[in-house]
């Protein structure tokens, strides 16, 4: 039976996985700090101490836009002419937090870690689980992402540091994701700032990762057109500013983020469960409203998967790409996808294209359709992310003497 995908615009390519992706970052750090089995792939340039600053929510679109609430990034794009390191990287695919994160803290791809969505099917409970802040009980952060992370592998060669909020200090994600090294939580962005800079000079070589949110949370409450996210850009540029000023002098800066983000109007974000057609055959759904995740019954034939997806071709063609598992696959958005890892991605996929989201009400609540901003496809604005290569201003090293 010949693609669908024949009767659709051509998908983007896949992302640079292993060349100039979030998941290349931190790897590509500890490779410069001497840790074993790490390869600078972006190389970056040499440095004794490295802070990687994790921006949830900046596109580099978005960053572009609005760079007259961000002089001292925009000051910061304009004179980062040196070096050979990649000034834009992909995020994972979907282009959604649980995904970029862990390829970020493990520098494997999304197909490999196996967080592959918001929340997607656990097949052996049947059931889709959420991979961000509600996990389940019958999931285990360790058997769902067995790879070791970057932290804990460079622990052994360098300090490590993450500084991030609080109630992320021991959540499942971080022990999926990001866990090894040292913890500290602080709540306060100007806080957070302080004691990265603190950690990079408290020992002659240090990896910093410092996390911030904010940006991304009034993104989904107002979008990225909003005075509340202008204000949020605004302090973190004056937050990286301070951060420039406070580390050692030898210090390497690298900030990036885990994916853009794309308003979505209200009348565009839309109940599919309403209509009988985008769901017949399908025993779950689960994924991004940006990035659906279709589960078909298990008796489900080919014949039936196809007729589905020219259901949703002829309701949402032109605001969609509709591909198969398999499609999404060899076209490489997964990366390599491991045994057992398959079957967590969904029969059908619906990666939105034009400013639209969609919902099944059955499963979520209706709040969730107040959320402007939104992220999860493979549009250039949800996946291309900024690496910025931060100057110090600092006037001299601050670490112990010797």
């Amino acid at each position: 039976m010949p693609s669908l995908l024949t009767r659709q615009p051509a998908l983007p390519g896949a992302p640079g996985y292993g060349k100039s992706s979030i998941g290349d970052v931190l790897s590509s750090a500890a490779a410069v700090l001497g840790v074993p089995g790490y390869e600078n792939v972006l190389k970056l340039p040499v440095a004794p101490r490295i802070c990687v600053v994790l921006v949830d929510g900046l596109g580099k679109s978005q960053l572009k836009q609005r760079a007259s609430h961000a002089p001292f990034l925009r000051t910061v794009v304009a004179e980062d002419s040196r070096g050979e390191h990649p000034r834009t990287l992909h995020a994972a695919f979907p282009s959604t937090t649980a995904t970029s994160l862990t390829s970020l803290g493990t520098g494997v791809v999304p197909g490999l870690h196996g967080m592959v969505g918001y929340d997607v099917l656990d097949p052996r409970q049947d059931k889709v689980v959420n991979l961000l802040g509600n996990w389940d009980a019958g999931v285990d952060p360790l058997t769902w992402q067995p790879y070791g992370t970057v932290f804990e592998k460079a622990c052994a060669t360098v300090p490590t540091t993450t500084v991030s909020l609080p109630h992320f200090a021991n959540s499942p994600t971080t022990r999926a994701a990001l866990r090894g090294g040292s913890f500290r939580g602080v709540q306060s962005k100007s806080e957070r700032v302080e004691i990265a800079a603190e950690a990079l000079a408290a020992t002659p070589t240090s990896l910093v990762y410092l996390y911030w949110s904010e940006l991304d949370k009034a993104g989904h409450a107002h979008g990225v057109d909003s005075p509340a996210w202008e204000r949020e850009l605004e302090e973190l540029d004056a937050g990286m500013k301070r951060l420039a000023a406070a580390v050692p002098a030898d210090t390497l800066i690298l900030l990036t983020a885990d994916h853009g983000m794309i308003d979505v109007p209200r009348a565009a974000r839309i109940d599919y469960s309403l209509f009988p057609e985008l769901v017949d055959g399908v025993r779950h759904t689960a994924g991004e409203p940006r990035m659906v995740h279709l589960y078909l019954e298990a008796d489900a034939t080919e014949e039936s998967r196809q007729q589905l997806m020219a259901a949703w071709l002829e309701k949402f063609g032109k605001q969609a790409w509709v591909l198969t598992r398999e499609e999404a696959i060899d076209a490489g958005y997964f990366g390599e996808v491991r045994d057992g890892v398959q079957a967590r991605i969904g029969d059908v996929l619906i990666l939105a294209r034009e400013p639209i989201a969609f919902y099944d009400l059955r499963r979520v609540r209706l709040q969730a359709m107040d959320v402007v901003g939104q992220h999860g496809s493979i549009t250039k604005t949800e996946r291309e992310v900024p690496l910025l290569r931060i100057p110090v201003t600092a006037k001299k090293a601050k670490g112990k003497r010797r």
